[in-house]
């Protein structure tokens, strides 16, 4: 057999199957068309699915009153951080940090004044600290902050430091400026301790600073 007729053959073959397709092309485009839609109609459906869960997932971890973290959710970045210490030796220091004579601000400006305090304290925090560190209230005047990549000696100097720039920059309510300190505790993560030691240690330390410093008493 010639090159030719191989070559016309091939193009006869081509051909009839180029009819058929085009016969059947006007039914697979429906089909296609179809079965498009669904898929299109899927997938919209589960980008709405998955944008609901997200909202959900991030109500229940927000407080209820800030910006910021829940007790709930803190804690599980805490124990999260808390086994990474342990497993692999990850610095990783806590804070435990609590408003000074928050009562009094309650009782001379009003719960809503007091609400404009931990508003303002939460937004100075959350400034002056790293984006890969965490930020919760753990409940009342009370906030924690997990700073990682931090030992215990940079932990105390964060707070310092925080302390410092709360202190520059006085909350407002009502046309009255309002002065706000706090006391704090600082505690290295370590391997052999839970989430629950590691912020009961630095709740005690806290606790001491406060004691140490009458004026900061509530």
């Amino acid at each position: 057999m010639t090159i030719e007729r191989i070559e016309r053959r091939s193009q006869n073959r081509r051909g009839v199957r180029n009819d058929a397709d085009a016969e059947l092309t006007p039914r697979a485009r429906a089909i296609v068309a179809a079965l498009n839609g669904e898929v299109e109609m899927l997938r919209r459906d589960l980008e709405l699915a998955r944008t609901r869960l997200a909202l959900a997932e991030q109500a229940a971890d927000q407080d209820q009153l800030l910006p910021i973290l829940n007790r709930r959710a803190f804690m599980r970045a805490l124990n999260w951080h808390t086994a990474a210490a342990a497993r692999y030796g990850t610095p990783a220091s806590l804070l435990y940090c609590d408003l000074d004579g928050f009562k009094r601000i309650n009782d001379a400006h009003g719960h809503a004044g007091g609400d404009a305090v931990l508003a303002h304290v939460a937004k100075i925090l959350r400034a002056n600290i790293r984006e890969s560190d965490i930020l919760g209230r753990l409940g009342g005047d009370e906030f924690g902050i997990l700073l990682t990549h931090a030992n215990a000696e940079q932990a105390t100097n964060k707070a310092h430091a925080l302390a410092k720039a709360l202190a520059t920059e006085m909350a407002e309510w009502n046309g009255t400026q309002i002065a706000v300190s706090f006391s704090f505790g600082a505690f290295e993560l370590c391997a052999g301790e839970s989430a629950e030691t590691a912020l009961m240690r630095a709740d005690e330390a806290m606790y001491a600073q406060k004691r140490a410093r009458p004026s900061a008493a509530e």
